[in-house]
């Protein structure tokens, strides 16, 4: 899998206010972020856009973006995903990994078996949801402590505990 040159951190929601603020909501871990930003990019075409400032509003941010100014240039925006360049990002935690670097792993059992490669992530809300490949069948395994047991990004490999029931 080829490393993507954003990560989506919100999606443009609709105007606020007379002087061009776009609502968005926060698709981020790390909504702090925001109040930092210099620059997004918006859309499918990722047209980049300079941040003259950023608030939190609710459960949601207003951004100002430099060029739109009034409500109507925001409306243009709306329902679009909002991205920072992968340059950017957050620096995680020990233990933990962008969904982006999951794809293409091997999945292994703790006895060894090798169960394929990790070829889609799943939002369930509840928690993400790996879909595993081997070519010919597809496992769906919960990315719940008892199951993950170890991820490798430098092996290139997870390894998981099956729970009955998961195969």
């Amino acid at each position: 899998m080829q490393t993507p040159r954003h990560l989506v951190i919100g999606r443009a929601l609709k105007p606020f206010g007379v002087r061009g603020e776009l609502k968005v909501e926060i698709l981020t871990d790390f909504p702090e972020r925001f109040a930092s930003l210099r620059q997004v990019f918006i859309g499918a075409d990722a047209k980049s856009f300079s941040v003259e400032h950023a608030r939190r509003h609710g459960s949601a941010v207003l951004v100002k973006l430099a060029g739109i100014d009034t409500p109507e240039d925001a409306a243009h925006l709306r329902e679009q995903l909002v991205y920072v360049a992968l340059e950017d990002a957050v620096t995680l935690p020990e233990n933990r990994v962008y969904l982006y670097q999951l794809i293409g792993l091997r999945v292994k059992t703790i006895e060894g078996e090798l169960l394929g490669e990790i070829s889609d992530v799943l939002d369930t809300r509840a928690n993400d949801v790996y879909i595993v490949s081997d070519g010919t069948r597809e496992i769906l395994l919960p990315a719940i402590p008892d199951v993950v047991k170890e991820i490798d990004l430098a092996r290139g490999e997870m390894v998981v505990e099956l729970m009955d029931g998961l195969l």
